[in-house]
């Protein structure tokens, strides 16, 4: 690029501590970046923000991926992208959304905390768990009618609207693993042998699954719809996640049995064609599997086998994926029919009884960065930063798991990540930074661990040429007509 063009650009492209207030704002650190809540220095406006500073210099392709994609979604249930800010100086990537102050991982430990000490009232209201999931699925419809798999949905990535315009507001976020699925290259499972956080990931994933749908989105929302239903993550394994290339785990499954119980082949036809399926026979005996149902183990949590939540809860967790129901139909289901009817507010009437984020201390909190949180072990924090944040936020909890925006789902949450070439980052930082100059994006962390050079090498060609060939939303992937 000509030099005398960059400075003349470097004069005129808006810089992020020029337009915003955020020092000592931290409310999220991840492997991969850091998150500030944000307000801009016009006194006009009085909405919040959050910004994501890419860790690193350049960007990964997951961020890249993530922002060609937001800048395409248009939906009230999917996290917004306002800004992208690239400073050629000390190439680093800036990235505005909405700043939102709950998520359902938050939500849930609260409640979870509350039924252990044994508090009245201590489960989710039946409305905000009802609107919660409307929304969730209204959210994963939309980007499934547009032919994007989320492939990582979990409580920590589904952020909730505190105060204001949009209160109570779902917003689906941390697009990193999202994907293109309507005319894919090669198999999915060729490019990300591994996809969807432990807990979460569906049994045909687990069983090696090369050819896979967007029926693992639909399993991973029935996982958070029965913890939010239990305030417990319904198929949590105590064996640490691997970070491999094999997606077969047997402890995960075992788990993932021993509720649901075995799965038979007049119930799931394809079975047999798992990849995975002669190691899941030596591993696993149906005889161990007996007594085990999901309807025994909800009622143990005093929801009835006859309720629609349950009726519904076993459609989203069927174990066939060809059987399991669709997003289109889960909102079409008696369950949103009943009292009580679902809001845009999920809170209702009622006032916010979450705590809001705390600040992190960045000395305090850097050895701890690193640590595992899907056992859940989020410790509060005291905000100790510049008189500006004081003034501007108080009482707030520390954002472990701000997934919207933070890349910190990758290492933290049991999510395999992708080591990207040096080289890499530098050739698609200067493909941004020519393209989304003074335009709007979105992006987070990287992603799969330890791929082959000329897998990374497919990918870049993957993503370039889908804003082409493979556009879904109607326009370039790199084009801001339409969009925020």
């Amino acid at each position: 690029m000509d030099y005398e063009f960059k400075q003349r650009q470097a004069i005129f492209r808006p810089k992020v501590e020029d337009l915003f207030e955020y020092e000592g704002c931290k409310v999220g650190r991840g492997t991969y970046g850091h998150v500030y809540k944000a307000i801009k220095k016009d006194s006009t406006d009085k909405a919040e923000y959050a910004l994501k500073l890419i860790e690193g210099t350049g960007i990964s392709m997951s961020a890249c991926r993530e922002i060609a994609l937001l800048r395409e979604l248009n939906h009230p249930n999917v996290i917004s992208l306002r800004a992208v800010f690239l400073s050629h100086a000390d190439r680093k990537v800036w990235l505005q959304v909405d700043y939102s102050e709950h998520d359902l991982w938050h939500i849930i430990k609260y409640h979870r905390a509350s039924k252990a000490s044994k508090k009245p009232g201590s489960n989710i209201p039946a409305h905000t768990v009802k609107s919660l999931l409307h929304q969730i699925l209204d959210g994963i419809r939309y980007l499934h009618y547009n032919w994007v798999l989320h492939r990582d949905l979990k409580p920590a990535n589904i952020l909730v609207m505190g105060d204001g315009p949009e209160r109570g507001r779902v917003k689906i976020a941390d697009m990193g693993f999202a994907r293109l699925f309507n005319s894919p290259l090669k198999p999915l499972a060729d490019l990300d042998p591994v996809v969807v956080t432990f807990w979460y990931r569906a049994p045909e994933l687990l069983l090696g699954a090369r050819h896979y749908t967007k029926a693992i989105d639909i399993w991973a929302i029935g996982c958070i719809f029965a913890e939010l239903l239990t305030s417990e993550p319904i198929f949590h394994c105590r064996q640490e996640d691997i970070k491999a290339s094999s997606p077969y785990h047997q402890d995960q499954l075992d788990r993932i049995f021993s509720i649901m119980g075995y799965p038979l082949e007049k119930d799931w036809d394809d079975i047999r064609r798992m990849p995975e399926y002669p190691t899941f026979q030596k591993d696993f005996r149906k005889q161990s599997f007996t007594n085990a149902s999901l309807a025994k183990y909800m009622e143990k949590h005093k929801v009835k086998s006859d309720s629609k939540a349950f009726i519904l809860l076993s459609k989203l967790l069927t174990m066939d994926p060809l059987k399991r129901i669709t997003s289109d139909a889960a909102l079409s289901d008696p369950y949103f029919s009943e009292d009580p009817l679902p809001s845009k507010d999920v809170f209702g009437s009622n006032p916010i009884l979450y705590p809001r984020r705390e600040f992190i201390n960045d000395e305090e909190n850097e050895d701890k960065a690193d640590k595992n949180q899907i056992k859940p072990a989020s410790k509060r924090m005291k905000f100790s930063s510049g008189k500006n944040g004081q003034n501007m936020h108080q009482g707030m909890r520390q954002s472990t798991a701000y997934q919207g925006i933070s890349s910190s789902s990758g290492k933290n949450m049991n999510q395999p990540t992708m080591v990207t070439a040096s080289q890499q980052q530098h050739h698609m930082h200067s493909h941004l930074s020519q393209s989304l100059t003074g335009s709007s994006g979105h992006g987070s962390r990287n992603q799969q661990a330890q791929q082959q050079g000329q897998r990374q090498t497919l990918h870049q060609k993957n993503m370039f040429s889908n804003a082409n060939n493979n556009n879904t939303a109607g326009h370039s992937l790199f084009n801001t007509k339409g969009m925020y």
